[in-house]
């Protein structure tokens, strides 16, 4: 569709006139949306997989672990919790409020929303939010990225197939369109992209007051750190799969890894193992792997690989026209080289060594730089992990393990400055998208005069007793 910025706000207008109706407040209502979207998108599971395949090559598998799956499970856990998430709190008023004895604590919805998704993951990340923007009452205008344009297009036609537009619609578009929602004055924001565009979109929110939920890939990326105890095969193996997983383009994937140099070869070489058995020793004509979403992240990615070129020990190999670039290690890199201190965002992985017995100064290093979205560990010292993923800022991450604390149910995701601000999935995204609203019911018995002016001094003494 071509958008101006007119029809944009006359979208918005309609959402507007349909939330004040009061027939988003229902939880019937909420449910049966969510149900409809779930049955919608099972109907077109294999349109799913084909317009991801189209977009950025992903296997069918891939794309229904990754993208399809995780938002169907999304909508079973709010489906099943949705009543006693919205259900309101009640509380004991004090005696403070005597005698209005019973407070209670409503979770309003903020009415319009907008949910700004990228290309990496297009319907995870936009059908997943737009379950916790639906589940906690509220309309949604869904700017989509003209980069995915296959998914936009099946999405948009999806949607608009099971919602009319005064209550949910996808727009596309590039970033004049998106400026235009932004123009708009909505009441809750969600954007998921870089943290550059992030300050953007917190720019135009301001100008309405409006709050704004952030998912950031983080400036510096996410690190891993290998301690020489580690168990370096299942590091290996676990680390490929993830670096592998959508060509890198992930905003939680492994930017770089620090590994003890006690293992540094070693955990290189087992590494260079993992990444043949999984996606074998020709990958860019592995129809299993993905590709990159566009000419220019491919000479991006290309083009810094080239500045490494005499360091790279596996892969370093592309291919323009079908913009897939091998699974490629950079080894050895320094903590302080440029490619460790921005966002890869590609199939690329550097490789920092250092000495175990110092990793207290690698800590921080990177608590120096901007907080990344993920921290991930192996070491066979779960004190010590524990006491880095208390200490250290970030957004979530796993010990042993990558990636699959984003499927845990029940608690939150996202991240804190560069990476992100608020959380969803589950009740958190419920929670994202409400406003808490306490309301006091008063009583018309038994009020003391006590707050009422004419003070005199036995009142203030009173007061202040009984205040305390």
């Amino acid at each position: 569709m071509d958008w101006s910025k007119e029809k944009v706000h006359s979208i918005v207008e309609k959402q507007r006139a349909f939330f004040r109706t009061g027939q988003t407040l229902p939880l019937q209502f909420r449910k049966e949306q969510l149900k409809k979207l779930k049955q919608a998108i099972i109907n077109n599971q294999k349109v799913m997989e084909e317009a991801l395949y189209q977009d950025l090559g992903r296997a069918a598998a891939e794309a229904y672990m990754c993208d399809i799956g995780a938002v169907l499970s999304e909508l079973n856990e709010t489906l099943h919790c949705l009543r006693r998430w919205a259900k309101p709190e009640h509380h004991f008023s004090g005696i403070a409020c005597f005698p209005s004895l019973f407070t209670h604590v409503y979770k309003m919805p903020y009415g319009v929303s907008l949910i700004i998704s990228p290309f990496n993951f297009p319907f995870l990340l936009s059908l997943g939010v737009l379950v916790a923007a639906i589940s906690a009452g509220n309309t949604a205008v869904v700017k989509t990225s003209s980069k995915s344009k296959n998914c936009t297009a099946m999405m948009q036609k999806m949607i608009a197939e099971t919602f009319p537009e005064d209550y949910v619609t996808v727009i596309d578009g590039g970033h004049d369109v998106a400026d235009w929602c932004l123009e708009e004055r909505f009441d809750k924001i969600f954007y998921t992209g870089s943290p550059r565009v992030g300050v953007h979109v917190m720019e135009c929110a301001a100008k309405n007051l409006t709050p704004v939920a952030l998912e950031l890939g983080g400036e510096n990326g996410n690190w891993c750190i290998i301690r020489k105890d580690a168990d370096i095969k299942d590091a290996a193996r676990k680390i490929a799969f993830f670096k592998i997983c959508n060509s890198g383009q992930i905003c939680i994937n492994i930017n770089q890894v620090a590994v003890a140099s006690e293992i540094a070869d070693k955990f290189v070489d087992e590494l260079k193992k993992a990444m043949i058995a999984q996606i074998g020793e020709d990958p860019i004509n592995n129809p299993e792997y993905a590709k990159l979403i566009a000419k220019g992240a491919y000479d991006y990615c290309a083009n810094e690989a080239e500045e490494y070129r005499s360091r790279i020990v596996f892969g370093g190999k592309g291919n323009p026209e079908t913009l897939k670039y091998s699974p490629t290690i950079i080894y050895p890199v320094e903590i302080n080289e440029k490619i460790v201190q921005h966002e890869l965002f590609s199939p690329l992985l550097p490789i920092v060594k250092f000495d175990d017995n110092k990793v207290d100064d690698l800590l921080n290093t990177i608590a120096s730089r901007e907080h990344g979205l993920a921290l991930y560990l192996f070491t066979k010292n779960k004190k010590w992990a524990k006491k880095v993923m208390s200490t250290q800022q970030y957004g979530g991450g796993c010990v042993n393990e990558v990636c699959i604390h984003l499927l845990v149910k029940g608690v939150p995701f996202n991240g804190t400055g560069h990476s992100g601000m608020g959380a969803y999935h589950g009740e958190w995204g419920f929670r994202e998208f409400s406003h808490p609203s306490t309301v006091l019911f008063g009583s018309n018995k038994f009020n003391l005069s006590a707050r009422e002016h004419p003070y005199n001094e036995k009142k203030e003494k009173f007061l202040k007793k009984f205040i305390k």
